[in-house]
């Protein structure tokens, strides 16, 4: 039985004595030290009880079919406290009696109080007595200590006590509201707003609050019990003109009233945070779809630019002129300069993405991204290799090619310069040797004919080299693919042609005049003698000429020079051919001064030879105007070779400066990412400094770009001056960015698992602390057996027992799924957070989903619209597929099967 009269106490209702609740509803009346000090009721506050407490009680005893009047005369036979407690607890009570009489009355009451008692509740001073006879304090304090059982005590928000917990659910549904500022349960609800926002959060077509005035709390405090009555099935407890009328409301009856809108509201506030835990995992998961198709296009854009790149760099095939294979060559360098570096960003950019998406998938539960096929990471790789492969000797190829058509169109000129020179040597030599003049010439004339016939011969042979010259250069032309071989080909078979047939003109003339040669008698010999000097050096001077106007071309200052000397050697014999010049001139003059001397009239010219001394001296002095031209031509090329000089030690000066940094920057990374120092955010920032000192050296690189370009212009093909080409600059310069891009999304991955999973600073410490000792090769990575050291180093059990040997293969397992035999930092440290992870997970999920769906085990369009956001509502609507179960109705959704989906049990 309850200990009605414990300790003589009387009942101290609202009080600071002794609990008279006990358990959680003695601490929350042991708040409240300002309630009926003096044991006495405020006739304001009792007035106000009574009728909260009356509607309060009708609430539920309507359920039954029945009310009470009055509060204090109503419940004192016992039966409707007995009714209320079944109704409002939904258990059965004793059977009570039925009599008339006052120990009727009282035994029924004491079976109210015993379950009351039964429920955790310690009943003090509270007797049936009181209850029976009337006492309106009594009563008025057992029916509060029902409420507060009953309605309050399990109200609790964030692990807060009742009334806190009440007090907090107000706060937070009126906190937007204007003018609303709930702080307690009396005076803060005087003006009627409070109660209006709690209608108006939950039912918002029910309240126009906008149109609500402060200064008109009757006004607000009936629209407000009026529409909760009306609309809500929440009994009007209080009349507004008490509440605006007393200084301080009481507190049990706002409390309890209030009470009504918190359990009206109660399906709703379960809804909503189910609602917000669905919100929260879809969030996620289209936050990581968003990613998967970000990855998926780069992926496709990327692979399409390598696709379309790799047949331009793998074709070729040569063009026909210098000035075409250049613009390929400048086409090659716009790739390397423009077009590639984005691309070299963008393949970082994309392996960034993936790994900071697997981590995020990771820690939030998710199965891993598996990319379509032929769009893994590996594949852009593979496909990267490729084009980097196709690239490799496309410079090397075009240069060889210029190379190529410049020597080409060197060895056309030449062999057109030849060739004309031979052409206009042969012209009308075929008119004259078949000449039938031996025939009527006198015998001197005859004697002349054979020596100018000998000559000829003589000269015949000294041209055989040049058409041999002729013949090897189109031979050459031919060879080297010389795209106008044709027309080179046709030309100089008209040449060998004509040649021959001066060949067997010459023999058949020589035959001729030889067949007349015994009646001939006397040959000037002075005049041949001349003839047969003058022959050749006339072909001297010829050659000369030639060999003074013939092009050059040279690649190095070596060369030039050696032309130079060359040239200064045959300047060095000018002294003697000029000598050869006057003694072939004082022949003719002797010849001249014998005839003169004997009264011999010669007969026109040397009849022995066609170079007259107006010749040798036209050409003579035609050699001494080449000269000095070559000479400058000389020059002008060995300027040229200086600059090309200069160039090359321009560009070795810097390349041998950002070689070597490159390499260092490269060194200083790897370091880095091995050390610990500061925190990971010190770390980050470090980088991230770092990167910017890397990106602001770019001008260097810059730089030498520009004198590249330089010394290709100038068409410089070597540079013995350094090691360093240009293409070791540019992909030791894309391998730095892409490192340290890499080595900061590390960190930055580090981060988001130490966040999301609770990791200290000093944990992380510990973990890479661990890591570096055992990672003895500096490669960021642990074999099997260093991986086991540390762990057993961390106190691990996987020492060499059969035990130890299964639980280190469990873990290798995790920590290295594709048995690739190496242990990366960030899945050991995946691994040392993983069981502290604190995650949605689809059971989570499921249940909230239920929730909304009233228990159901489907949820419909209509009802994922009226409880989610529009975007996310429309998500799952699209995604889930329909309900297939018996009690499936037209319209039904699985969402179950959406939600063990969601972390990779089951698919869509």
């Amino acid at each position: 039985m309850v200990d009605y009269h414990a300790a003589g106490q009387p009942y101290q209702y609202g009080g600071n004595g002794p609990s008279s609740l006990g358990g959680g509803i003695g601490d929350y009346m042991a708040q409240e030290d300002d309630w009926d000090r003096d044991l006495l009721l405020d006739p304001a506050w009792e007035k106000q009880q009574r009728k909260t407490f009356t509607a309060w009680c009708n609430s539920h005893l309507r359920k039954a079919g029945t009310q009470i009047e009055n509060i204090d005369e109503d419940f004192r036979d016992g039966l409707k406290l007995m009714l209320l407690l079944e109704v409002i607890s939904g258990e059965r009570l004793p059977k009570p009696e039925r009599g008339k009489m006052r120990v009727h009355k009282i035994n029924n009451v004491n079976k109210a109080l015993d379950f009351i008692a039964s429920k955790g509740v310690k009943l003090v001073s509270i007797g049936a007595e009181e209850i029976v006879d009337g006492n309106a304090k009594m009563t008025l304090g057992m029916i509060w200590t029902i409420i507060l059982r009953f309605a309050i005590q399990d109200i609790s928000v964030e692990e807060t006590s009742a009334k806190e917990g009440l007090l907090l659910w107000c706060q937070r549904k009126t906190a937007p509201y204007k003018n609303v500022n709930v702080q307690n349960f009396h005076i803060s609800w005087k003006d009627g707003l409070a109660f209006n926002a709690l209608i108006h959060r939950h039912r918002p077509e029910l309240i126009e609050y906008d149109k609500l005035r402060k200064d008109d709390p009757v006004t607000n405090l009936n629209n407000a019990f009026e529409v909760a009555e009306k609309y809500l099935d929440i009994p009007k407890m209080l009349d507004a003109e008490d509440i605006v009328n007393t200084a301080r409301p009481d507190e049990k009856a706002i409390m309890t009233y209030v009470s009504s809108f918190y359990h009206a509201f109660s399906g709703a506030q379960k809804a909503e945070t189910a609602a917000n835990r669905i919100c929260k995992v879809l969030a996620v998961n289209q936050e990581n779809e968003h990613l998967m198709e970000d990855y998926e296009k780069l992926a496709s854009d990327l692979l399409e630019w390598i696709k379309r790149t790799i047949p331009w760099l793998e074709d070729r095939h040569p063009q026909k002129t210098i000035q075409e294979m250049q613009q390929k060559l400048e086409d090659f360098r716009d790739y390397r300069r423009i077009h590639k570096p984005p691309k070299v960003q963008e393949k970082c950019q994309l392996e960034i993405n993936f790994n900071t998406l697997q981590t995020k998938l990771r820690l939030s539960n998710r199965p891993a991204f598996m990319p379509s096929e032929g769009k893994m990471v590996s594949d852009i790789n593979n496909g990267w290799q490729h084009l980097e492969q196709a690239e490799k000797g496309y410079e090397e190829w075009l240069l060889n090619e210029i190379r190529r058509l410049e020597r080409l169109d060197h060895l056309a000129e030449k062999f057109r310069q030849k060739a004309s020179i031979h052409e206009s040597w042969t012209e009308g030599k075929e008119a004259m040797l078949r000449q039938k003049d031996y025939e009527t010439a006198t015998l001197s004339d005859i004697k002349a004919l054979i020596r100018k016939h000998e000559a000829f011969e003589s000269d015949l042979a000294a041209h055989q080299d040049r058409v041999e010259q002729i013949a090897a250069i189109a031979q050459e032309l031919n060879e080297l693919d010389y795209y106008d071989s044709p027309s080179v080909n046709a030309r100089c078979q008209k040449i060998c042609d004509q040649w021959d047939a001066l060949g067997s003109l010459t023999h058949s003339r020589r035959e001729a005049l030889e067949k007349t040669e015994k009646q001939l008698e006397t040959i000037d010999q002075l005049h041949l003698e001349y003839a047969k000097r003058a022959a050749p050096f006339n072909n001297w001077m010829e050659s000369a000429m030639e060999d003074l106007q013939d092009m050059f071309i040279v690649h190095t200052i070596e060369e030039i020079e050696g032309l130079i000397a060359a040239h200064d050697q045959f300047k060095s014999t000018l002294s003697d051919a000029d000598k050869e010049r006057e003694a072939i001139l004082g022949i003719q003059n002797e010849a001249q001064r014998i005839a003169d001397y004997n009264n011999i009239k010669l007969s026109g010219n040397n009849p022995y030879t066609s170079v007259t001394p107006q010749i040798i001296n036209s050409k003579w002095e035609r050699v001494q105007q080449l000269v000095p031209k070559r000479d400058h031509a000389l020059q002008d090329e060995q300027s040229k070779q200086q600059s090309n000089e200069h160039l090359r030690r321009q560009f070795a000066s810097q390349a041998n400066i950002v070689g070597p940094w490159i390499q260092t920057k490269m060194e200083e990374i790897g370091r880095i990412s091995i050390e610990m120092n500061g925190t990971l955010e010190d770390q980050l920032n470090h980088l991230k400094q770092y990167e910017q000192s890397i990106v602001d050296y770019k001008p260097n690189i810059d730089l030498l770009e520009q004198q590249h370009q330089l010394i290709q212009e100038a068409l410089i093909f070597d540079n013995k001056h350094t090691n360093y080409t240009m293409e070791h600059i540019r992909v030791g310069w894309e391998q730095l960015l892409t490192t340290i891009a890499r080595t900061i999304n590390e960190v930055e991955n580090q981060i988001l698992t130490r966040d999301a999973k609770g990791i200290s600073q000093e944990q992380m410490q510990e973990f890479r602390a661990s890591f570096n000792h055992f990672d003895k090769d500096h490669g960021g990575t642990l074999g099997p057996e260093e991986f086991k050291a540390c762990l057993i180093s961390l106190g691990y059990d996987v020492e060499n027992d059969r035990q130890g040997d299964a639980e280190f293969n469990r873990i290798m397992s995790v920590v290295d799924p594709n048995n690739s035999g190496i242990v990366t930092f960030q899945a050991f440290i995946d691994f040392m957070s993983r069981e502290t992870t604190d995650t949605d997970t689809a059971d989570q999920v499921i249940a909230s989903f239920k929730v909304l769906a009233g228990d159901k085990n489907y949820i419909t369009a209509e009802e994922l619209r009226r409880e989610l956001p529009p975007d996310q509502a429309e998500y799952c609507i699209a995604r889930m597929a329909p309900y297939q179960g018996p009690d499936a109705v037209p319209g039904a959704l699985d969402y179950k099967s959406f939600s063990t989906a969601l972390y990779g049990e089951s698919d869509l």
